[in-house]
């Protein structure tokens, strides 16, 4: 049995007249004990498939199940079983750290004592601030004592929807490893977010654009499928180079990747000689050009390219 299966799920907004689907025949299934992602950017249709599957929000079609359970017929059921934390900090500003960890531990008719162990290791780094109220947490604290509450019952699935937005970068890394360490305790995890890097976190990834799935497998075989040789490019001058880059005859696409372009070539047979030869002509100065391994957000825009999107 898969910890969730979800069969062409379709959800729209607005009027009949001029419908806006956020989620359109989306099917997937996540296996007992998997970190899985949903990986897109911001109106892709993640928070839209969390709410479903968290009995929070009715799809207008399909089916979908949490740990065995019918999401529509069976809601109570998954609501004992499921954690979910979500991308706006939810808990009550206004109580204090242990406050809100001893407030949802009786709700689920359950205390902080008796599941400490699973939390042990995310709550010793805010216990120094337990009597803090909420509201006064930095961003990364509230994102700990957020996962803390939602793992305060134990759950065998839990959801995490874009859970390091807004979040630094030391903080977005030990987030990670704390899911690591809820992963190796037997807890399947789905997590959202819009940051490409973090899919390679993932055991397995589904990349969505515009409600719509793209692609479904592990990173590894995502980039794998990335056939085309990509060239990495910089000059002194690196507005006018993507410009003339765009404008090159042999050019497929070229976007701004950090400090460098990246180039795909409608020939993959295009030596590195006869792009310098280009950009030369053209007077670009400090030019560096080299080979560049694709990653996963270079085969998320290839993918958008490939469905027109």
């Amino acid at each position: 049995m898969n910890a969730v299966t979800v069969a062409h799920i379709v959800k729209k907004y607005g009027s009949k007249k001029a419908p806006v689907h956020a989620l359109d025949d989306i099917s997937l299934d996540v296996s007992k004990g998997e970190l899985f992602g949903v990986i897109g950017p911001d109106g892709a249709g993640k928070t839209s498939l969390f709410r479903i599957l968290t009995t929070l929000l009715l799809a207008d079609s399909g089916d979908a199940t949490v740990d065995g359970f019918d999401v529509v017929k069976q809601y109570k059921a998954i609501r004992n079983r499921v954690g979910y934390m979500p991308g706006k900090f939810s808990l009550y500003q206004d109580l204090s750290v242990e406050e809100n960890l001893r407030f949802f531990a009786t709700i689920f008719n359950t205390s902080i004592a008796a599941n400490y162990e699973l939390i042990k290791d995310i709550y010793i780094q805010i216990e120094p601030f337990k009597d803090r109220r909420a509201g006064k947490l930095s961003g990364g604290m509230k994102q700990k004592l957020a996962l803390c509450c939602a793992l305060i019952h134990r759950p065998s699935v839990l959801f995490l929807d874009e859970p390091t937005t807004g979040v630094d970068a030391v903080s977005r890394k030990e987030f990670w490893e704390m899911l690591k360490a809820l992963k190796q305790q037997g807890i399947s995890i789905l997590v959202s977010t819009p940051y490409m890097d973090e899919a390679a976190l993932c055991d397995r990834v589904a990349l969505m654009q515009s409600g719509k799935i793209m692609s479904i497998d592990s990173p590894r075989n995502i980039i794998k499928k990335f056939t085309k040789t990509m060239w990495s490019v910089r000059s002194a001058e690196m507005y006018r180079l993507l410009n003339d880059l765009q404008q090159y005859s042999n050019t497929e696409k070229c976007y701004a990747f950090g400090e460098f372009h990246h180039l795909v070539l409608k020939n993959n047979g295009v030596e590195r000689d006869e792009i310098m030869s280009y950009l030369q002509y053209l007077s670009h100065r400090e030019i560096e050009l080299q080979v560049a391994l694709p990653n996963i957000e270079d085969c998320f825009i290839e993918l958008m390219s490939s469905t027109g999107k």
